[in-house]
């Protein structure tokens, strides 16, 4: 039960399928993170021609990696139902062909969204190269990406079996008591999925940069309690704002007079200060130490040292 005030939300069912897609549509960057690109449904085929239409695509420019997306509703069967179809989704997005086929969509798709364009930019990727980087990705093996309204033994038990990452996420819906009518729709916290055979993969100091968090980096020892961090933005038609906020012991950034764990949610808020409508920022590659390195390579440092701690155990 969802409490605000005197109202009170209780959990209900998805009236379909696609309502729970409308909202993973709407918020992609919350579930894949601030950094992803979502893109709708579009055919790709097996190498024998078998057509296959996943819910959409994501790329995730922080992390260099991509998602086969796939919203379900738990009342479908998993041998049934979710396992071939996921199956047929893998096999057909293996197939070079489709891989291209994305790239030239996701190109395409760029190009004429300037919000996606300033994503590219921010993660250092220049124009010129955006072909390239979007190449290098889709080379690799694509994970697994199902937001789903809840996770059963089976739903475990076959995600464990396959060769690729499987991440599932728990959307749930509650709707008022007494008012069916005014929704509620609940997301996972800080991009982080109910369910990640990736999980416990650190072998190659990268694991799982979202599970990162900044009281890590304090307890790692690469940012510290009263540590001031800065942020430089400037919008499209005005002049460059300088923030700053300050680490706190308690794992939380400090900006104006409101804390927040993510850095990201701390990026949004210092930025609608001034007027700004952005409601997402990848505040890892925003916020910086004083001797300008960022809390991302802080987060890299991080990772690598968990590696050369698992080796001496």
């Amino acid at each position: 039960m969802q409490i605000l005030g005197d109202r009170k939300f209780i959990e209900a069912a998805f009236d379909s399928e696609e309502e729970l897609e409308r909202v993973v549509v709407a918020n992609s960057e919350f579930l894949f993170g601030p950094s992803s690109l979502y893109f709708p449904k579009a055919l790709i085929r097996t190498k024998d021609g078998f057509g296959t239409i996943p819910d959409g695509f994501v790329i995730d420019l922080s992390a260099r990696r991509w998602f086969v997306v796939e919203a379900e509703l738990a009342t479908h069967g998993v041998w049934s139902h979710i396992a071939p179809q996921v199956a047929k989704q893998i096999i057909a997005a293996m197939n070079p062909a489709s891989r291209q086929l994305l790239n030239d969509l996701i190109v395409e798709k760029v190009r004429e969204d300037a919000a996606a364009m300033e994503k590219f930019a921010d993660e250092g990727i220049e124009v010129i190269d955006i072909r390239r980087v979007l190449g290098r990705i889709l080379e690799t093996n694509p994970i697994v990406g199902m937001p789903i309204d809840a996770i059963s033994s089976d739903l475990r038990e076959w995600a464990s079996t396959l060769r690729v990452t499987v991440k599932l996420w728990i959307v749930r819906k509650h709707v008022e008591f007494g008012y069916p009518e005014r929704v509620l729709y609940e997301i996972p916290e800080e991009f982080r999925p109910a369910l990640d055979t990736e999980e416990n993969d650190t072998t190659d100091g990268q694991g799982d940069r979202y599970a990162v968090t900044i009281a890590d980096l304090i307890q790692g020892g690469f940012l510290r309690d009263g540590q001031k961090l800065l942020m430089h933005w400037k919008p499209r038609n005005g002049d460059k704002r300088n923030f700053e906020g300050v680490v706190r012991a308690s794992g939380e950034i400090k900006v104006f007079s409101k804390a927040f764990t993510s850095p990201s949610y701390t990026a949004v808020y210092a930025l609608q200060s001034p007027g700004s409508s952005r409601s997402t920022e990848n505040g890892w590659v925003k916020w910086k130490t004083e001797d300008g390195v960022l809390i991302s390579a802080l987060r890299e440092q991080y990772l690598h040292s968990l590696v050369g701690t698992s080796s001496t155990a």
